[in-house]
């Protein structure tokens, strides 16, 4: 069982910058695919960017040049840097971890990210 804790949502203005975290238990390091979705409202739970177990990134194509995800396996915890956020960014954030060999998934409760003058 893998429990996932976000923090760092807030409000922020245009061409802001945020970084969220999320905190899992137990270890995570190279054994799971971490990411980050959102959902803004009224729309479907999107890919933000993901993680692989052996360090690989994706991201999607709206925040490619302006997130960068990491991950820091001594503290069990994921990262997102958000810069030049825009109001379309206006969502929950949920931190992902998803475990190939089980094809188990694992969600947090999410935070908050308001993109507002």
């Amino acid at each position: 069982q893998v429990q996932l804790v976000e923090s760092g949502g807030g409000l922020v203005q245009p061409g802001g910058s945020l970084r969220l975290s999320c905190a899992a238990s137990g270890s995570i390091a190279n054994r799971y695919r971490m990411g980050w979705f959102r959902q803004a409202p009224g729309k479907q739970r999107e890919l933000v960017a993901i993680i692989q177990p052996g360090g690989s990134t994706n991201y999607a194509e709206y925040v490619k040049g302006r997130f960068i995800l990491s991950r820091d396996d001594t503290k069990n915890t994921l990262y997102l840097q958000m810069n030049s956020l825009n109001p379309e960014d206006t969502a929950v954030y949920y931190c992902n971890a998803y475990h190939p060999p089980t094809e188990r998934t694992y969600w947090g409760k999410g935070t908050l990210v308001t993109v507002s003058s």
